[in-house]
């Protein structure tokens, strides 16, 4: 039974950083690409980053480039978000997926398993 489960969010003034973590279980997680998406409430979910199965190649959000830094430790089956700068807007439930796909998957139907989300809020 595959399972992506999300810690480290939590309430934090804008401008200020968080770490997001997501562990990974049953499946082979070197063989996966790891997507972050988040969704704010009344939005619709949008992706944030995503990471390649060897960590080599990473890809953002216009949103959250140059702020937001996704890294993954395969010998601990552990993808990470690192969120810098934080605004207000950032506020939503942060969710890791995990896809085969190699080729920049940006929309959620290209994924095959999902975390539970971890809630994020910046205030002003």
């Amino acid at each position: 039974q595959v399972q992506l489960v999300e810690s480290g969010g939590g309430l934090v003034q804008a401008g200020g950083s968080l770490r997001l973590s997501c562990a990974a279980s049953g499946l082979t997680f070197s063989r996966y690409a790891m997507g972050w998406f988040r969704q704010a409430p009344g939005k619709e979910r949008e992706f944030v980053t995503v990471i390649s199965w060897s960590g080599d190649s990473t890809y953002y959000a216009d949103s959250v480039k140059g702020r937001f830094t996704v890294s993954r430790a395969n010998a601990k089956n552990t993808v990470y978000l690192q969120m810098n700068s934080l605004k207000p807007e950032d506020t939503a439930v942060y969710y890791c997926a995990a896809t085969k796909l190699m080729s920049r998957p940006v929309r959620g139907g290209q994924y095959d398993y999902w975390g539970q989300g971890t809630q994020v809020t910046v205030s002003s």
